[in-house]
């Protein structure tokens, strides 16, 4: 959980940096998303409040027990928690996320627009014993604070699908004790 926040936070503090398709293959590997995020802007180390919340849940066909849960899930509003970001961390940014993300999974996005601390961004990822998601982000960021949106569609192998939209938002609330 910890890590989705961190890449979402970094996601969301992006500078302008262009168009990340460095082979103009008309995909964007996490390889060259990496590569560009050299020039975000990182987030300031220091004591983190996270908010999530579950917007909206759907899963077409799944048994009344599991959309039972979905629902509850959505009922029992934002969680929050509070996380240290240590430099170290901060200092590698979505660059080193983004490379350990491309070691676990098969992802790319089909967009990734960055401007002035605003990103718009398609992320896929696709395993056969998993099946495929699709995910778009959208939000504002800073160094210390930021605010995303995230729709995730996913599909397993089997022919499942569910869609889930989920809010995200980080906050700089002081430096870590110790």
């Amino acid at each position: 959980m910890r890590r989705f926040v961190l890449l979402a936070f970094a996601t969301a503090t992006v500078a302008a940096c262009g168009s990340p398709d460095a082979d103009g293959d008309g995909t964007i590997t996490m390889e060259e998303a990496a590569a560009k995020s050299k020039d975000m802007v990182k987030p300031e180390p220091g004591k983190y409040r996270a908010t999530v919340e579950m917007v909206n849940v759907e899963v077409p066909g799944a048994p009344k027990q599991f959309q039972d849960m979905m629902k509850q899930m959505i009922s029992v509003g934002p969680q929050t928690h509070e996380y240290c970001l240590t430099k170290e961390e901060a200092e590698k940014g979505f660059e080193e996320m983004a490379r350990q993300a491309q070691k676990n999974e098969d992802c790319s996005f089909e967009k990734f627009d960055a401007d002035g601390g605003t990103i718009d961004a398609v992320m896929t990822c696709s395993r056969p014993e998993h099946g495929m998601a699709r995910m778009t982000m959208q939000g504002t960021g800073t160094s210390t604070s930021s605010n995303m949106t995230m729709t995730m569609d996913a599909k397993t192998p089997d022919g499942k699908t569910m869609k889930m939209t989920m809010k995200s938002n980080q906050e700089r609330i002081g430096n870590c004790d110790g």
